[in-house]
C-alpha cells in the first residue's frame, strides 16, 4: 500500500477522515471507495490494535469474503482488483493475534496458499502487494496459538515449497515461514508434504555446497531444522547427493578463515548429521579427502572445546556450540575406535587425533571439577559427562589421576539423576535435539546418567578398566557405586 507524503499529523489527519467515510458508508460500492482511501494513508502494520479494530468493526469478514469470490471486475481495473483488496484487509485484521486466530482467517488459508504462486512481474504493484499482503497473513496466523498446526494440515507448507522452489516474488519470507513451522511441527511437517520437502532440501543442499556469499552462512543457520527426523538420507540416492552438497558446504567454510560468527552454524549442522549418521555422513570425492575432512572437524572441535571451557570468561554464550563439537569429537572417538571394514582413518591420523581428543576431555575434566558441584541441573554439564563417559569407554589409561579426583562428582551425578526416576527417563529423547537444535536450554535438563550414554555405557564396570585399581575400587565402594549400579540395572 502506498504511504501518504508529509509529516505525521497530517497523515494522521487524513486517516481519521477515511475512518469516518469507512464508518459512514452505506453500501459495498462506498466501502470499496472508503477502504482505498484507507489504503493510501497508511500500511497494514503501521496501524495501532484501536484503528485495526475500527476498520474491522466497519467491515467485518462478511465484506472481504464478498471481495475474494466476487468473480469479475469493472472495466479497464486489474483482474484481481478485488482480492487485492481483501487480501490488505485480511492482513491488517492478521496484525493482531486474536483476529489472526478467527476461523474466517483461518478458513482463507487455501487462497492465501494459492496467491503465493501467482505469476507476477516485479513491476506489477497490484501483484505484488497482493503476494506480500498473503505472506503478512501468513505470519500472522503463524503467530497464533495453534497457527502453525493449522498451515500444516491447510497444506501451506507444499506453497511455500514452490514459491522458494521457483524463486517467487517473496521467496525469502517463505523460507523464514518455513523455517519457523518446521521448528515447532518438524514430523507433522515431513508426515504431510515429504515430496516437496525432499525436493525443498535437495535446492537448500545444492545451495549450499555452491553458494559463495553471505547466503551461505545463513543457509547453514537454517539447514539443521530442514534435515529430516529419521535417518533417511543415507537410504536415498537424493539422500546421498544431498549429503554430499552439505560435505562440500562445510569443508569450504571449515577450511576457510572466518569469523565465530560465520563458523558457528557450520559446526551445529555438522553436529546434527554426525548425531544421526555418525561419519558415514562424510562424501567428499577424491582419495584421502574424507579422511581429511574428518581429521579438519574433530581437530577445529577439539581446539572450541578448549578454548570454550578454558576460558575464564563466562561460558553461556558459547554453550550451544561447545555442545556442537562435543558431538563432533564423540564422533572422532567413534571413529578412531574402528577396526573392522574399511576405517576412514589410518594409523597416524588415529595416533594424532587421539592426542587432540584427549586435551579436550581434559578441558571437560576440569571444567566439571570447577563447576559440576554447582550445576547439577545444567544441561551442558549433562552433554559433559556424555562426552567424557564416551572417551573413558574407549581409553583407559590417560587422565586417570584427573578421572580418580573426578570419581566422587560422576557418582554423586549418577545417583542424583538416577534418583530423579521414571519421569526423566521418560524425556531422554528430546535431550540431543535440545543439545544441538537451541541455544535456549531450559531450566531443568532430563536425564538418566546411567543409561543416557549412547554406545559408550558411562561408569559400567565391564567398560571400564580403570576402577581396577585398589584406589579406584575403595573409593567407588564407599560411595556405594556397586549397589547403585546394581539398582540401575533392575530398572
Amino acid at each position: 500500500m502506498a504511504e501518504m507524503p508529509g509529516d505525521g499529523s497530517a497523515q494522521n489527519s487524513a486517516l481519521e477522515r477515511c475512518l469516518e467515510v469507512l464508518r459512514a458508508a452505506k453500501n459495498d460500492s462506498e466501502l470499496f471507495a472508503a477502504l482505498l482511501l484507507v489504503t493510501k494513508c497508511a500500511r497494514a502494520q503501521e496501524l495501532d490494535d484501536s484503528t485495526r479494530y475500527r476498520i474491522f468493526d466497519a467491515v467485518g469478514f462478511s465484506f472481504p469474503n464478498r471481495l475474494f469470490f466476487t468473480k469479475t471486475t469493472p472495466d479497464g481495473c486489474p483482474e484481481y482488483l478485488f482480492r487485492s483488496l481483501g487480501l490488505t484487509l485480511l492482513a491488517c485484521f492478521c496484525t493482531d493475534p486474536s483476529l489472526a486466530s478467527h476461523p474466517q482467517v483461518i478458513n482463507k488459508i487455501p487462497i492465501l496458499n494459492e496467491t503465493l504462486n501467482i505469476s507476477c512481474q516485479e513491476d506489477n504493484n497490484v501483484l505484488t502487494s497482493m503476494v506480500e499482503d498473503a505472506y503478512q497473513c501468513l505470519v500472522g496466523i503463524l503467530a497464533s496459538t495453534e497457527g502453525a498446526k493449522q498451515l500444516v494440515s491447510g497444506g501451506t507448507l507444499s506453497s511455500l515449497c514452490e514459491a522458494y522452489l521457483k524463486q517467487n516474488h517473496g521467496w525469502t519470507h517463505a523460507l523464514r515461514i518455513l523455517t519457523s513451522l518446521l521448528t515447532s511441527q518438524p514430523d507433522n511437517c515431513w508426515k504431510k508434504s515429504r515430496n516437496e520437502l525432499q525436493c525443498l532440501l535437495v535446492k537448500l543442499s545444492e545451495d549450499f555446497g555452491t553458494e559463495c556469499g553471505s547466503h551461505k552462512f545463513h543457509l547453514a543457520e537454517i539447514l539443521p531444522v530442514f534435515l529430516p527426523p529419521s535417518p533417511l538420507l543415507l537410504e536415498t540416492s537424493w539422500g546421498e547427493n544431498c549429503l554430499r552438497h552439505l560435505s562440500k558446504g562445510l569443508f569450504l567454510i571449515l577450511s576457510s578463515k572466518l569469523s565465530v560468527a560465520q563458523r558457528d552454524p557450520a559446526f551445529k549442522l555438522a553436529a546434527c548429521l554426525s548425531n544421526v549418521y555418525g561419519s558415514s555422513w562424510i562424501m567428499i570425492d577424491g582419495r584421502g579427502e574424507k579422511s581429511k575432512f574428518l581429521s579438519l572437524l574433530v581437530n577445529l572441535a577439539c581446539v572450541e572445546v578448549r578454548m570454550a571451557l578454558e576460558d575464564p570468561m563466562p561460558l553461556d554464550s558459547r554453550q550451544a556450540t561447545a555442545t556442537a563439537c562435543y558431538a563432533l569429537v564423540e564422533m572422532g572417538i567413534q571413529e578412531c575406535t574402528k577396526e573392522e571394514g574399511h576405517p576412514m582413518l589410518g594409523d597416524l591420523q588415529k595416533l594424532q587425533l587421539l592426542q587432540v581428543m584427549q586435551e579436550a576431555c581434559a578441558a571437560v575434566m576440569y571444567y566439571l571439577q570447577q563447576v559440576g558441584w554447582e550445576k547439577i541441573e545444567d544441561p551442558f554439564v549433562l552433554a559433559s559427562v556424555r562426552l567424557l563417559g564416551a572417551w573413558l569407554a574407549e581409553e583407559t589409561s590417560c587422565l586417570r589421576q584427573g578421572v580418580i579426583q573426578l570419581l566422587p562428582f560422576l557418582v554423586h551425578y549418577m545417583r542424583t539423576w538416577f534418583q530423579r526416576g521414571v519421569t526423566c527417563r521418560k524425556q531422554l529423547k528430546e535431550a540431543p535435539q535440545m543439545a544441538l537444535l537451541s541455544s535456549s536450554w531450559g531450566a531443568v535438563w532430563p536425564g538418566d546418567a546411567i543409561r543416557y550414554q549412547k554406545n559408550s555405557g558411562l561408569l559400567l564396570p565391564q567398560r571400564l578398566c580403570w576402577p581396577y585399581t585398589f584406589n579406584c575400587c575403595q573409593l567407588l565402594h564407599n560411595k556405594r557405586c556397586p549397589t547403585q549400579l546394581a539398582t540401575g540395572f533392575l530398572h
